[in-house]
């Protein structure tokens, strides 16, 4: 898939719309269209990397970035003291779906251990 054709690619620009939770010069924080949880956002990068992989070996403090913005949105949704889960799907494997660098922060209801 090239990035014109990247769902996130195209929220990121506001070609697709979605319901922005947070922006940050690196990131956008949007509400997932199929939550998982009360809380479900995805932390995107603005540029297009391929995976979580990719985007740590092209810019090792990108990670950094996900994870600070993905607490500022546990923070503002009221998850921090009951705890929230980051994710990061890889691969078809690990059940990426949407092949752009993202984390989903999760939670608002008990996260069962394992998952899925």
């Amino acid at each position: 898939m090239s990035e014109s054709d990247c769902l996130f690619c195209k929220i990121v620009t506001g070609e697709v719309p979605a319901e922005i939770v947070r922006e940050a010069e690196r990131t956008i924080a949007v509400r997932d269209i199929n939550p998982q949880a009360p809380t479900h956002v995805l932390i995107i990068t603005r540029q297009h990397f391929t995976d979580a992989v990719s985007a740590t070996r092209a810019d090792s403090k990108i990670m950094d970035e996900i994870i600070r913005e993905a607490h500022e949105v546990a923070a503002a949704e009221g998850v921090t003291e009951t705890g929230y889960r980051l994710v990061f799907n890889t691969g078809t494997g690990g059940g990426q779906t949407v092949f752009h660098a993202h984390g989903h922060v999760l939670g608002g209801r008990g996260l069962e251990w394992p998952p899925g």
